[in-house]
């Protein structure tokens, strides 16, 4: 079962009781499921996709984090924002972020390779 249903807003109550890889793996499992919607036709369910990733991204910079890592989240948080604002879909640029978010936490990292990034 997913942890948010559409019906449901995830709140930083919730959010906060995943650990700093636990929050960042399934922001980076949102991303990897907009790789599926790519497409012109697509592009309504790709910003629903990004919505969710920038509200993640949000609730995780309000954590506990230290100095640099909030900067990180931060400045990650602006690429997706320059993806949700684009007019079109750019798949290399996707990946590309998705790669960056894999390599802020070394537990992540090894994600990279098996998810052909």
């Amino acid at each position: 079962k997913p942890f948010v249903t559409e019906t449901q807003t995830l709140t930083a109550e919730c959010w906060s009781r995943f650990g700093p890889d636990q929050q960042l793996l399934m922001i980076a499992n949102e991303m990897h499921r907009g790789l599926h919607s790519m497409s012109f036709e697509q592009r309504p369910s790709l910003q629903l996709v990004y919505e969710r990733v920038l509200h993640m991204l949000g609730l995780t910079a309000q954590g506990n984090l230290s100095r640099n890592e909030r900067r990180e989240i931060l400045r990650w948080k602006e690429v997706v924002g320059q993806l949700y604002l684009a007019e079109q879909s750019d798949p290399t640029q996707h990946r590309e972020a998705l790669r960056v978010l894999l390599q802020m936490r070394p537990a992540l990292a090894g994600q990279i390779g098996p998810l052909g990034l």
